[in-house]
């Protein structure tokens, strides 16, 4: 069952293309992160974006609304702004709420770190990942502290996947130095089933697949709440068998 409404306390934006799903089961926020991740300039009005001062507060506000089980995050993205989409997944991993990504068509270059960023996350079988290194458009100053700097940032985005996913350092690192897979850049393309076994993605998926995902961490979620409550009543919760 679908609800127009929001919970209270939610400001919905219609830009997003975000819906709540209330259902017996938890309510779900699903939120898209579409077209280029727009950070500090503002981009053509004739290409997609996902704005990320739009993002940041929404996310908050799911986490702190009590009407809110859990989200789901759906990715189809070429990549972005590398500082604005860094913030998102960080925002989107310190979340306790249940949170499942599925990545759709591409979750390319900065889309790696968000579609990671979730609790589960997992991936179309047709959908793509590109890897590469950080890349910076516009002029730069030809100096070893301008080398530096892009090293510093490739390196945080390195451990953020590293940290949330099953890949090691070394292979994520392989795969954004590789020379040959890409005509005209350095780095790799990954496909559904290559992202799932080197680690980088925790298993292939549709959309139910998520939402049962999401809903099963819903009921663990809500099942521990009601145990810790019991054992400060003094009583021992059982939960119920499905």
């Amino acid at each position: 069952m679908c609800e127009n409404n929001e919970p209270a306390g939610l400001d919905r934006n219609s830009e997003l293309g975000s819906a709540l799903t209330r259902t017996a089961g938890g309510n779900i926020y699903t939120l898209t992160i579409i077209g280029q991740i727009e950070g500090h300039q503002v981009l053509p009005d004739n290409v997609k974006t996902t704005k990320y001062e739009h993002v940041m507060p929404l996310l908050a506000q799911i986490e702190e609304n009590e009407e809110i089980d859990g989200l789901l995050l759906l990715l189809n993205t070429v990549g972005g702004d590398i500082e604005a989409g860094l913030a998102i997944a960080e925002l989107v991993s310190g979340m306790k709420k249940p949170t499942v990504s599925l990545v759709l068509g591409g979750g390319h270059s900065i889309g790696v770190p968000l579609a990671v960023a979730a609790r589960h996350c997992m991936i179309a079988p047709t959908a793509g990942m590109t890897i590469h290194p950080v890349r910076m458009s516009g002029t730069v100053v030809s100096a070893p502290a301008t080398f530096q700097y892009f090293n510093r940032i490739q390196s945080q985005i390195v451990d953020f996947v590293v940290a949330n996913s099953h890949i090691s350092k070394q292979q994520f690192t392989d795969y954004m130095m590789a020379t040959g897979e890409l005509a005209t850049d350095v780095g790799t393309v990954l496909y559904g089933k290559e992202a799932v076994s080197c680690g980088l993605i925790e298993r292939l998926g549709s959309l139910s697949d998520a939402l049962d995902c999401l809903h099963q961490m819903v009921a663990e979620r809500r099942n521990s709440a009601r145990n810790e409550e019991m054992q400060k009543k003094g009583g021992n919760f059982q939960p119920p068998v499905l």
